[in-house]
């Protein structure tokens, strides 16, 4: 049985997918990373410190909350959950003893009774990246057997303090140990030829930069990233942010509709416990999970930019495809604002269907994703589609192809 290794490293010009049947559409889960960082003060910070009472909150939350029933199924422990020595006897990983006084297995236990999977985080080289934790260079059968022991689901592997590991040898090599434990865990890689996810840009933050600034990498790097992605590998845009301090309710809505549609994995990172309605009505959409987790697999693409880049357009084929099978199309309108007079004034923007592509002769049903699929008509290939956009916003549709007579 194959496992899928998750790896978080710098991008790679050229990317093939990793064909382990694994991944099929993109994995949704929480992490805590961009929320809680490093922060290792339990007697300060005793409920926000990197903790098993932390991850168990967590845990509960992600099912009494409802994320787990749609989908979020992945609790994903980030760095800083080890000790800074291995066991002396073992050359074994161990886990914080004063932070998780029960081990990991017990916590991995807990996760699994929720119904969730649980996944860890560890480094291909010396250390790991923020804690400086022991990494997995030299030690990779024993901690691949390690990860096994505790049951664990899924492994983000870092790449900090590589000197003198090459890359290419070292993670299909980390792979290939956990491939023998013959535990199934999902493949989050930068490496040619063994690729299930990979990231294309920086860190997220918790920021309208930060997420703007992905987006323009993607839509500089779109051709290569969209051919690469499908089914068992995906672009990786770093976490969902949406529900933390510095994204305002219409940029919460422009990435999550973003990341869907460019097929990325949907991985939280905020505090389950306080976010607030709108932004959990949000993160809870049936309808845009539905357009990242289409079973098509096709990710999209910025299809029209404006002279003053302030007006992009993002499309994505999705289904169901009508019965000569023309794909029906999840549509985002981005404005970044800044418009003379008004630069805080809502955009009107007029969609030209023929000119995307939407070439159906029959027609597509347009419905509204934020809106629970509010019916807005039936528009043909001739016709224009007039939107509303709120500066540093998004409007964000699905027309569904009509089938032929």
């Amino acid at each position: 049985m194959l496992l899928l290794l998750i790896v978080s490293c710098l991008p790679l010009s050229s990317i093939v997918g990793l064909d382990n049947r694994l991944a099929k559409t993109p994995p949704m889960g929480w992490m805590p990373f961009e929320r809680f960082r490093c922060l290792t003060d339990c007697v300060k910070f005793p409920r926000d410190c990197i903790s098993e009472l932390l991850f168990m909150r967590m845990a509960d939350l992600l099912v009494t909350e409802g994320y787990a029933a749609i989908g979020y199924e992945y609790l994903i422990i980030d760095d800083c959950w080890m000790e800074k020595q291995r066991d002396e006897n073992t050359g074994q990983l161990i886990a914080d003893r004063e932070r998780f006084p029960r081990g990991m297995k017990f916590l991995s236990d807990y996760i699994h009774s929720k119904g969730l999977k649980f996944g860890i985080y560890h480094d291909i080289g010396a250390k790991t990246c923020m804690h400086g934790g022991p990494g997995a260079k030299g030690y990779y059968a024993i901690d691949a057997d390690t990860f096994a022991s505790w049951k664990v689901d899924y492994v983000k592997l870092d790449g900090c303090y590589i000197g003198g590991i090459d890359l290419d040898i070292a993670y299909p090599a980390f792979g290939k140990a956990l491939n023998r434990t013959g535990r199934p865990m999902p493949n989050y890689e930068l490496i040619k030829d063994h690729c299930n996810l990979w990231r294309f840009s920086e860190d997220v933050k918790d920021s309208y930069d930060s997420v703007t600034s992905i987006m323009y990498n993607y839509y500089k790097h779109q051709n290569a990233l969209q051919k690469s992605a499908g089914p068992g590998h995906w672009n990786d845009p770093d976490m969902l942010v949406l529900g933390n301090y510095h994204l305002s309710y219409e940029a919460s809505r422009l990435q999550l509709a973003i990341w869907a549609v460019v097929a990325a994995p949907l991985i939280m990172t905020n505090d389950l416990q306080s976010v607030r309605l709108e932004i959990k009505e949000l993160l809870q959409n049936r309808d845009i999970i539905e357009v990242d987790q289409d079973p098509l697999g096709i990710p999209g693409h910025c299809a029209f930019r404006s002279r003053s880049r302030q007006i992009s357009v993002w499309l994505r084929p999705v289904s169901p495809q009508n019965n000569v099978g023309l794909f029906s199309y999840a549509v985002a309108v981005v404005f970044l604002g800044g418009y003379e007079p008004c630069p805080l004034c809502p955009q009107a923007h007029v969609i030209d269907l023929e000119h995307l592509g939407l070439n159906n002769n029959m027609g597509y049903a347009v419905y509204d994703l934020f809106d629970s699929s509010r019916h807005l008509g039936l528009f043909k290939p001739k016709d224009k589609f007039t939107t509303h956009i709120n500066p540093g916003g998004v409007a964000f549709y699905k027309f569904r192809a009509e089938d032929i007579l």
